[in-house]
């Protein structure tokens, strides 16, 4: 899957929406949470702030159900953390680029909720 170069659309929260969107993934589902409740503009910012809120989430249950596995679930962890900590910075990055790129059917709900773009 290709990150799509945009232009994004103003944010009404004065940053730059490049910057916003990059801030929505910088705490995880709460800088999403943040910035979805402040942003009433930009979909670019709304977007990224919805893909940061259910990535988080997802990483969150997933560690959480594997941490009840004895020895498979916490080698799966231990596997699933470094690639977590590569995927939020590479999506930070991609934010701050002007890119948008969906995750597999996170990245579609996501745009589905903003209407596209």
């Amino acid at each position: 899957m290709q990150p799509i170069q945009v232009n994004p659309d103003p944010s009404s929260t004065g940053l730059d929406p490049k910057v916003a969107g990059l801030l929505c993934y910088l705490l995880g589902f709460i800088t999403g949470i943040v910035f979805l409740a402040l942003e009433k503009q930009s979909r670019f910012v709304k977007f990224h702030a919805l893909q940061s809120i259910a990535i988080s989430v997802v990483l969150i249950v997933i560690n959480l159900i594997l941490g009840f596995i004895p020895f498979v679930g916490w080698l799966v962890s231990i596997i699933l953390t470094p690639l977590s900590f590569i995927l939020w910075i590479a999506l930070m990055l991609l934010a701050l680029q002007g890119k948008k790129f969906k995750l597999p059917l996170i990245g579609d709900w996501a745009d589905s909720q903003v209407g596209g773009f």
